[in-house]
């Protein structure tokens, strides 16, 4: 943390000193620079750099570094008011509008105001993330023979066959595509499973990113119900024999928002509900690395216990490690896998491939089990202790289960409180904006409907801040908001 302040802090000092040198004089040597701020030479360099990047200095090597000439004045600024008609009339055609709407995937990757506690978040705080692990497998990848030369356009076959052993049952390295990341991975499925147009079952609630893949791509999201056993097969089997669908996405374990896990007597009855209907079933795997300390033995995925290929599978190494380590695997069987593989190869060619080397390095090295080991303990810690403060401080707030994996909780606000997204007292939407007033940035829970929501809800994660502090705290301001909504409302 030192070394990043102070790239930062000696980047800010030389960017407030540039104007005194003229367009093309050398700033002092990088050895004067050391001497002068007693930093590192790595620290020189980096700032250095980034004074570079932002086009002030201009590094020479074995030179030194110059003042950059200033830049031309801006060019005047066009009229593109004509884009609004061409792009709305390109999609006068659709059966469905393939509008994107990128909000509920930017509530867990937008960076809270300085001060704010982040229950809003998506990934592993930096403290939980395997950072010395991941730094070194990309160091000794970086040295493989062959590193950084082109991949097969499937993956790399020892990490195919990593994927394959972890999903487990009749899946091979022959079925396995390695993605750049879930969301990309679950693009390509609903690309290659459903014309535009089409209806696709989801479950009710769900991930928000999976409602914008299925708009984007002119897909009709139908909601499929869920309860503390996951989806109920009755309902689904309705919702297939009402639409037609021929998909329907899902996530058996410790679902997103509510944190269910498909019961044991249901997953044959999915299985056997799809089937029956000609249907693919997308298997969204995207926690499962994420088992907190006292879950016990975790069902095997779908795709495990399906030999005839209606399941296309989903897994996802990011959630355990950084936003930035993107890499998963679609799993499938049967002629589906070429559609995949085509879609992938024409939207992305493959995953770079010094990222694959990194992935192999990673998983196969002895910190890999230490870490997930870690982070099992740390988040069930984590999920004691928001869940105890939230029994404390806002009794009142429902909490229907308590998951023993994922990253979050799923709260039932009281009745009453309502879901209108329309500013003024009461809301999910009045209750967000008090609580970001109080310093804690909290996710609603009407973007994961894609109908009607029966209540209002907000999602609260626990694995973004700091430790069990921050999140004592964050739910104490939480409770400050409650009370100013309640006193709007009277």
């Amino acid at each position: 943390m030192y070394e990043r302040s102070s790239v930062g802090e000696l980047a800010d000092q030389l960017r407030q000193e540039i104007d005194r040198y003229s367009p093309g004089g050398k700033l002092p040597s990088s050895r004067a620079l050391v001497d002068r701020f007693r930093v590192s030479p790595v620290t020189v360099s980096r700032a250095l750099a980034r004074l570079a990047a932002e086009g002030l200095v201009v590094t020479r090597p074995g030179a030194g570094a110059f003042r950059a000439q200033p830049r031309a004045s801006a060019a005047p600024v066009g009229d593109t008011s004509w884009q609004e008609v061409a792009l709305s009339a390109d999609g006068a055609a659709d059966l469905v509008p393939r509008s994107v709407d990128a909000s509920g995937v930017l509530v867990s990757l937008a960076a809270p105001p300085p001060g704010v506690i982040e229950f809003n978040g998506g990934y592993l705080h930096p403290s939980l993330q395997p950072e010395r692990a991941m730094a070194a497998a990309l160091s000794r990848a970086g040295r493989r023979p062959g590193a950084w030369g082109r991949p097969p356009v499937e993956g790399l076959p020892e990490l195919r066959e990593w994927f394959a052993r972890s999903v487990g049952g009749p899946v091979t390295a022959a079925g396995v595509l390695v993605t750049s990341g879930g969301q990309s991975a679950l693009t390509t499925a609903l690309r290659a499973l459903a014309p535009p147009g089409a209806p696709v079952l989801v479950e009710s609630p769900t991930y928000p990113g999976m409602l914008a893949i299925a708009r984007a791509a002119g897909l009709r999201p139908v909601p499929v119900p869920v309860d503390a056993d996951g989806v109920r097969p009755a309902l689904l089997a309705d919702a297939f024999k009402a639409t037609g669908a021929r998909v329907f996405v899902c996530q058996p374990l410790f679902q997103n928002p509510t944190g269910a896990v498909l019961a044991p007597e249901r997953r044959g009855e999915v299985l056997r509900i799809a089937r029956e209907a000609g249907a693919f079933v997308v298997e969204d795997d995207f926690v499962r690395l994420l088992v907190h300390e006292d879950a016990g033995p975790l069902p095997r995925p779908l795709a495990a216990d399906d030999p005839d290929g209606v399941v296309v599978h989903v897994c996802s190494l990011t959630k355990a490690t950084s936003p930035s380590f993107r890499v998963s695997a679609l799993v499938a069987h049967g002629p589906v896998l070429e559609r995949l593989r085509a879609i992938q190869v024409v939207d992305t060619f493959f995953v770079p491939r010094p990222l694959q080397e990194a992935t192999l390095e990673l998983v196969g090295s002895p910190a890999w089990p230490r870490h997930l080991r870690a982070i099992s303990t740390a988040l069930r810690t984590r999920r004691d202790t928001m869940t105890a403060a939230l029994r404390l401080h806002l009794p009142e707030i429902a909490l229907p289960h308590i998951p023993s994996g994922g990253y979050h909780l799923w709260l039932r606000l009281p009745d009453g409180t309502g879901t209108s997204g329309a500013p003024g007292p009461g809301g999910e939407s009045a209750l967000t904006a008090a609580a970001l007033r109080a310093g804690v940035a909290v996710t609603p829970g009407r973007p994961y409907f894609s109908a009607e929501p029966p209540a209002g809800h907000l999602r609260l994660s626990f694995a973004a801040v700091a430790g069990t502090e921050e999140i004592a705290e964050g739910v104490r301001r939480l409770r400050g908001a409650c009370d100013e909504v309640r006193g709007q409302r009277g």
